[in-house]
This record gives structure tokens, C-alpha cells and sequence, in this order.
């Protein structure tokens, strides 16, 4: 396959397809992600492409013929790593996508290798910005820790490290209504690690520091790296969802070493972390399991999912669906309980409303309860989430019969079984 510099002309040719690039989505020391949407079919759905870009040949003594740099050779080597993960890993729903992998031969520095992947939305790292030190809901904290464990479940299973797990490679996705695990690059098989340095700071197993620092000194670390590594990044990613604070000094302070769990006890009983009101005991014993200092006595993902949190049935927070898209848009403060009870009044609205959201997409259907619960508030179920975001950016805050509309998401699974929750402003 081929493409045109991005820089000068944004399109590129994958799998058959022209591709327009539309947006730097972020990079890395070998790689940088765009958002790309394809040319010429509307309906087909946007995606990323992540391109493992090698970095211009330095001066110095003549290679070779035929000799790559070593820089180049990372950058092959990335390539071919995260494609046989994601190959091997292909099909769980918690697990980016990988849609096609392709050569872009304009690129700036010669030929570069790309991943052609599904688009996610907002990453947990965003969450807990718009969290304001608050933390974030039980709901969404069920909802990501059964996700993420679901993917490690998987991924351990089928004998994968995932060794970089962090708010930021933890996504939503819109269409599916989950959060998913992105960024391979540091994963590696379990008994074979070929990358010295893993995971990030603040989310690195007390393992995998000794052996980071032992191979800085240039010494052979005599304890492996296993998937309980990835338990131990889980946990601290949904200490901080809970608390609404990055906890990276935290965990590298003297204090945690000698006793984690005194730490994590006074996080919970905080009287400035909001959830300490609700009963959060489950959660603090199956933050515990996953931060055990000995990787041995640590829980693995599938005993993590049999934690008794998983049976609490939380509601979203008003905020959740605002922050997580759907593919279903909920409108309120546009009915008054008068326009319920004319029934020419109703369908009036009903069909201004129909009109209305119909200027961004294509509506498969239409609610309006009468009654409780969901009374007077309004559903509109979009062909996909990208209508649905376009719906609720212009939506909210619009004047109708006379009030502003607020507009927030609603996940589609309980739309379609008539779960309406009756949240309030």
C-alpha cells in the first residue's frame, strides 16, 4: 500500500481505500497515532492509524550496503510486535481492533509501517482530569475494572503480558459501549520478555522496578516479569479513579513500601474522597488483592472478576453520560408534564423533535415515557455514536418551548431492554 506525506497532502492509500487524515491523535518514541476517516463512504466508521515512523539517518561511520539503522530496526521491530499481539489477541470486545496494516512509502523519513485500528473515544487519563479531584462514580469504576479485567483475563490467557497498563491506554469505545485496552508495544509473551524496561512509572510493579534498576546497573534480574504485573498497574489506575488523584509520589514514597495498605485504608475513609459515602469496602479489599508486594500472592484477572463488586448494581452519574458516548441521546428539560398529558400537544413535539435530531443522523428510534420512570424525558436512538456526539455538541444548551435543553448520552444495552434510569440534575 502507499500514502502521500501527511504533512503536505493528508491522504493516504490502506487496504484498498483512500483515507483522509484528519487529526494528530498523539506519539510516542517510535510512533504517532492519527484520526483518519475513509473517502467517498460515509457510512463506513472512522478509524486511527498508528504509523512506527524510523528517524532520520544520523552522520557517522558508512553501513553496509544494505544496512538499516538500529533506530530503523526498532521501529521495524515495534511494528511486527504489536501486529502479532494484536493478530494473536484479535476478536475480544476489550481489545482494540486491529482493522489492516499497511506501508506509507512517502513517508518524511522513507517507508514507514502503519496499523490501520479502530477509533476509540475518551481515554481514562481524560476521565480523571474531568474528575476534579473528586473521583470518579461507582458505575463507571465497575464498569471499567470489569472491562480491563475481562481484556487481561483474555490476554493472559492466550499467554500475554500486556506490561504498560495506565489510564492512558485505557479507552472507550462509543459503538460498543465498553472501555478497551490500546498500546502493545511493551507487551511480550510470559516467559520470554524482550523488552528490559517495562510498564510506566507510578503504575510499575515493585518486580519489575528491581528489575528496571538492576538492568540499568547492567545485572540479570533472577526474578521474572508475569502477568501480575498488569494486576498491580490495575490496581493503582482504579485507586486513583476512586480518590480523583494521580497517586504516582504515593506509590514510590517509603511510607507505601512499608505499608500499602494502612495508605489505602485512609484513602477510603477520606472525608474529602466523595464515594467514601457509599459502602466502598468491596472495592478497597479487590484494590488490595491486585496490590499485594509479592506477585505470588496476588489475584489474577479471572479471580479479580469474582470479587462481590461486581454484583453491586450502581446507576451512571449524570456526569457519566455526559462524559461516555453512546449511540443513544438522552435530552432533558424539553416536556412539561401539561405537554404529556395533551396527546395532539405530545405528537406535535414528538414530530418537531424527530425533525430536530434527524439534522445529524439517521434516527432508528424515538422515546418519550409518560410515565415513570423516564417520564418526559426524551431518547434518541442514532445509527451510530458519531451522529449521536454530533447531536449532542449542538444540542445542548438550545432553547426549546422556551427552556435549554441539557443532552446526554445513555448506554444503548439498557435502552434496548427498557431500563430507563431516573437520574436528576
Amino acid at each position: 500500500m502507499s500514502g502521500c506525506v501527511w504533512g503536505a497532502a493528508p491522504l493516504l492509500e490502506a487496504l484498498g481505500r483512500l483515507w483522509e487524515v484528519q487529526a494528530p491523535l498523539g506519539s510516542g518514541s517510535s510512533a504517532s497515532v492519527y484520526r483518519v476517516r475513509c473517502c467517498g463512504d460515509p457510512r463506513a466508521p472512522p478509524g486511527a492509524v498508528k504509523e512506527f515512523v524510523p528517524p532520520p539517518p544520523r552522520p557517522g561511520p558508512a553501513r553496509r550496503p544494505g544496512a538499516r539503522p538500529p533506530a530503523a530496526d526498532c521501529a521495524e521491530y515495534g511494528f511486527r510486535k504489536e501486529r502479532a499481539a494484536l493478530e494473536n489477541l484479535r476478536g475480544h470486545r476489550n481489545i482494540v481492533t486491529l482493522y489492516g496494516v499497511f506501508t506509507n512509502h512517502y513517508s518524511a523519513n522513507g517507508p514507514s509501517r502503519c496499523l490501520l485500528l479502530e477509533l476509540l473515544d475518551i481515554s481514562v487519563s481524560e476521565l480523571l482530569l474531568h474528575s476534579s479531584n473528586q473521583g470518579c462514580s461507582m458505575w463507571m469504576i465497575q464498569h471499567c475494572a470489569r472491562d480491563v479485567l475481562e481484556a487481561l483475563a483474555f490476554l493472559h490467557h492466550k499467554g500475554y503480558v500486556h506490561a504498560d497498563l495506565k489510564p492512558r491506554n485505557i479507552l472507550w469505545s462509543a459503538e460498543e459501549e465498553c472501555f478497551k485496552l490500546i498500546d502493545f508495544g511493551l507487551s511480550f509473551k510470559e516467559g520470554n520478555q524482550d523488552v528490559k524496561y517495562i510498564q510506566t512509572d507510578g503504575y510499575r510493579a515493585p518486580e519489575a522496578e528491581l528489575q528496571n534498576c538492576l538492568a540499568q546497573a547492567g545485572l540479570q534480574s533472577e526474578t521474572e516479569c508475569t502477568s501480575a504485573v498488569d494486576l498491580w498497574s490495575l490496581g493503582i489506575v482504579l485507586l486513583e479513579m476512586f480518590s480523583g488523584m494521580k497517586l504516582k509520589h504515593t506509590v514510590q514514597s517509603q511510607e507505601w513500601k512499608t505499608n500499602s495498605s494502612a495508605i489505602i485504608d485512609r484513602i477510603f475513609a477520606s472525608e474529602g474522597v466523595v464515594n467514601s459515602a457509599i459502602p466502598a469496602y468491596h472495592l478497597r479489599d479487590l484494590i488490595k488483592s491486585m496490590l499485594h508486594c509479592d506477585q505470588g500472592k496476588r489475584a489474577s484477572a479471572e479471580k479479580a472478576l469474582c470479587s462481590p463488586f461486581f454484583s453491586i448494581p450502581f446507576a451512571p452519574h449524570i456526569e457519566d453520560l455526559v462524559m461516555l458516548p453512546t449511540p443513544v441521546l438522552r435530552l432533558l428539560n424539553v416536556l412539561s408534564d401539561a405537554s404529556l398529558q395533551c396527546e395532539e400537544e405530545y405528537e406535535d413535539i414528538l414530530e418537531d423533535i424527530r425533525e430536530e435530531c434527524q439534522k445529524y443522523g439517521a434516527v432508528v428510534s424515538l422515546l418519550i415515557p409518560k410515565e415513570n420512570p423516564g417520564k418526559g424525558q426524551v431518547f434518541v436512538e442514532y445509527a451510530n455514536a458519531g451522529d449521536s456526539k454530533a447531536a449532542q455538541k449542538m444540542l445542548t444548551g438550545k432553547i426549546f418551548d422556551g427552556k435549554f435543553v441539557v443532552a446526554t448520552f445513555y448506554p444503548l444495552s439498557a435502552y434496548k431492554r427498557g431500563y430507563l434510569y431516573q437520574n436528576l440534575l
